[in-house]
């Protein structure tokens, strides 16, 4: 794939699957972060075109476009993708909340599944299951699913987790935010955490297949890497839910561009 030449229209991806967002909601926020990111980097004005996507399928598709030079993505679709479209991990998402790095959850119904095994014939359910390598790598810790497990992803958590306090053969694998909500349900005492991922990035800047020239690479990088300490910058942050960016700390069995 060719490079972007200095001074090219560039294009970032934001691709959430699973969360909350349509793209009218959200292209305002990204094209205010998009001015955000060139002030602090040296980019030319109106260098960089900001596109959303809320689904994996159309994510996919207009990272595929030449002209998309960089993707900002939950660190599971990172994991899923990186070799297939030569992502290289920029800076990390430092979020509101949350910080840069985050545990999941598997949640079952209580003294159901004392031990993998347990697990044999289940669904589990995620937002994050659209990525099962993910899944089964990286967010169960060294849990080790059963093969017959199937992965499904989900938007619709209260609804997933009341099929599992129901004692339906499911469970769900909740990220942080999600998971500090289960003591505030009603039906709490019929739910139990099985196990925990270590601490994982929440999000990645990528850049993607080398389509961007290595000088403005760096100075987007270092733009980014300085967004968190640049008082006009904290507008165009706080409206994505974040406090900045840091450098990548990739969990060693992260997928390999």
């Amino acid at each position: 794939m060719g490079t972007l030449l200095a001074g090219a229209l560039a294009t970032l991806v934001f691709c959430a699957p699973g969360y909350p967002g349509t793209p009218a909601d959200a292209q305002p926020l990204l094209d205010q972060f998009a001015s955000a990111a060139l002030a602090v980097s040296g980019w030319p004005a109106g260098s960089l075109a900001v596109l959303y996507d809320p689904t994996e399928e159309g994510g996919l598709a207009k990272l595929g476009r030449t002209d998309a030079v960089l993707a900002f993505v939950p660190y599971p679709f990172f994991v899923e993708h990186a070799a297939q479209l030569h992502l290289v991990a920029l800076v990390q998402a430092d979020v509101a909340d949350l910080g840069p790095e985050q545990r999941w959850t598997l949640v079952a119904g209580s003294g159901r599944i004392p031990g993998p095994a347990s697990m044999a014939g289940y669904t589990l359910l995620s937002v994050a299951g659209y990525a099962p390598t993910f899944v089964r790598r990286f967010a169960l810790g060294d849990w080790a699913l059963p093969a017959d497990v199937r992965i499904e992803s989900t938007g619709q958590v209260l609804s997933a987790l009341r099929r599992v306090a129901a004692g339906e053969p499911v469970a769900i694998l909740l990220d942080q935010t999600e998971a500090a909500a289960l003591k505030s349900l009603a039906f709490a005492s019929a739910l139990k955490v099985v196990t925990q991922s270590p601490e994982l990035p929440v999000a990645i800047v990528a850049v993607v297949d080398s389509r961007v020239t290595a000088a403005r690479t760096q100075a987007l990088k270092a733009g980014l890497l300085r967004m968190g300490r640049v008082a006009a910058s904290a507008d165009a942050l706080a409206a994505l839910r974040l406090r900045g960016f840091v450098p990548p700390r990739l969990p060693s069995r992260a997928a390999a561009p």
